[in-house]
């Protein structure tokens, strides 16, 4: 039978603000005998807080702080038996490699015979044998870090704390050293606490992984546990490469997304549930259309050396084209002297008639008056118009408080929508007029022509729910002249990113299959990858 691991470190609640800004929610995480635990997640997310409040370097305004059955929340750094190794090594440039590592000994008065002993078996544990007369000048990145780690060793402590001590290395010496640091916590056999953004050396180094996100810890597990089976879309994202698609749970060890059931080997949520799903992309083969478990195009290949990433639409995007009139500068202006004024001709769905004010009128006719000589915007001081609640056309008079006034044509009509029950979307947008000063004069013309175009993106199951929208046209906004331009506004389709060894053309058809063990069944997260 298995010996218990021995819980050495508990954080009980912990929490820590920085004036208004909360930095840690109530952290609850133990931490085990001769473990080597990462920290892991992005910038500002606590994991550096964390660290230094167990090493004595920050007080928490909550919580406690056990190490080995002692509260020592309230221990200064030095009475604490524990090391930290941080990302600027803080070595001391005017000592050799042999006085750093010897400087904790010395200040502890231990004496020389041993003092000698221990920084030599220090150097053959980092691989730095014969240079202990070496000035700290003298040594590269990797091994200033070796020494530092060894001045941190030589003084035994019971935990190491390392605050992203490969964060200055290149990449290549970075990879090396993440092997070494594991070699090392092995042989030493103590306790060390790695914090780190790289889910990289988070997976090569670890024994057990604590994943944050914005003060909370989302995940404890080992580096296969959090990758195989990550508890939400905010850990499948982070680490590793992730396919993650909306379903639905029918019931135990089914399924649904993309209008289509699915074995898996989920158990324990609510039935009917709606979940998040993930699917890795070394675990999806590529095969024959027809013969898969799902069917694509291939939308792009790129080569990464030993293997390519294929990108598959298996959903297309929801689009809806419209057409974009422009007119001459005069056709939508009306001026007085120095007054002008300008509106455009427009689109009302009958359905927003119900409850439509004037504010909508004159913001969906992009109404507008101004004084030329004083750069004045003036405001819209009255709507006339004989719109009613029903298809037709119908006139709108807009007037300015001095009297100037533009009339200009609404059009009423049952305006469709288009539906993709696959993605659960839908889409709309109207025809719309403008005139060619105000296309070039757009300094977001993407976005513009979507508020022109009343384009709007919704989920189907909850309208309240935006879906992103592009615009895309093929006109140069610089040099436009008057006519109809088609502008159509899509949703991204379902892509899934698939790695493998076999090469596929781009545009082909083909089939997708895996394995029910294969699918990760999510609790819905909040979290939008």
């Amino acid at each position: 039978m298995e010996n218990e691991k021995k819980k050495l470190i508990q954080f009980k609640n912990i929490q820590k603000s920085f004036d208004s800004d909360i930095i840690l929610k109530g952290i609850d995480l133990d931490i085990d005998e001769n473990e080597f635990v990462t920290l892991l997640g992005p910038s500002g997310c606590g994991k550096t807080t964390l660290l230094r409040i167990l090493g004595g370097f920050l007080d928490a305004d909550e919580g406690e702080v056990i190490m080995d059955g002692k509260e020592i929340s309230h221990l200064p750094p030095y009475k604490r038996d524990l090391n930290t190794v941080f990302q600027k090594y803080a070595l001391f440039p005017n000592m050799n490699v042999y006085d750093n590592i010897a400087f904790g000994l010395k200040l502890k008065k231990v004496s020389k015979d041993v003092i000698d002993q221990k920084v030599m078996r220090m150097l053959r544990l980092i691989g730095l044998e014969g240079y202990e007369n070496r000035e700290i000048n003298q040594l590269s990145g990797g091994q200033q870090q070796r020494v530092a780690i060894a001045r941190a060793l030589v003084n035994e402590p019971t935990v190491l704390l390392l605050d992203e001590p490969l964060g200055a290395l290149d990449l290549k010496l970075r990879k090396e050293m993440q092997y070494e640091l594991k070699r090392i916590q092995q042989e030493v056999g103590i306790t060390f606490i790695f914090v780190t953004h790289d889910q990289e050396e988070a997976l090569t180094m670890s024994d057990k992984i604590v994943i944050m996100k914005e003060g909370e810890i989302q995940q404890i597990g080992s580096p296969q546990d959090i990758y195989n089976e990550p508890v939400n879309a905010y850990v499948a994202n982070f680490i590793g490469e992730s396919n993650i698609i909306p379903g639905r749970m029918i019931h135990d060890k089914l399924v649904r997304f993309d209008e289509t059931n699915f074995d898996c080997v989920d158990v324990g949520f609510k039935e009917n549930e709606p979940v998040d799903v993930v699917i890795r992309p070394e675990d999806i083969d590529i095969v024959e259309p027809g013969k898969g478990k799902l069917n694509g195009t291939v939308e792009d290949i790129l080569f990464k050396g030993m293997l390519y990433e294929v990108n598959v639409e298996t959903v297309p995007g929801t689009h809806v084209t419209v057409n974009m009139t422009v007119t001459a500068d005069t056709e939508n202006e009306k001026s007085d002297g120095h007054i002008h004024i300008s509106a455009n001709n427009f689109f009302l769905d009958v359905v927003d008639m119900k409850d439509i004010q004037e504010k909508d009128l004159i913001a969906r006719a992009d109404a507008q008056a101004w004084n030329d000589e004083t750069d004045e915007q003036l405001s819209i001081e009255r709507v006339e118009t004989n719109l009613k609640d029903e298809l037709g056309a119908y006139d709108i008079t807009f007037y300015t408080q001095d009297g100037l006034s533009i009339t200009k044509h609404i059009r009423v009509i049952d305006q469709m929508v288009f539906k993709n029950d696959k993605k659960n979307e839908a889409v709309s947008a109207f025809n719309f007029f403008k005139t060619k000063d105000e296309i070039k004069e757009s300094v977001a013309l993407d976005t513009d022509l979507k508020t022109w175009a009343n384009a709007q993106g919704w989920k189907l199951d909850n309208e309240d729910e935006a879906v992103e929208l592009y615009a895309e046209y093929d006109f140069d906004p610089e040099n436009i002249e008057e006519g109809t331009y088609p502008i159509t506004f899509w949703t991204k389709g379902r892509e899934l990113k698939i790695h493998t060894t076999d090469y596929v053309k781009e545009g082909s058809q083909v089939g997708l299959d895996f394995n029910p063990e294969d699918i990760h069944v999510m609790e819905k997260s909040r979290y939008s990858a």
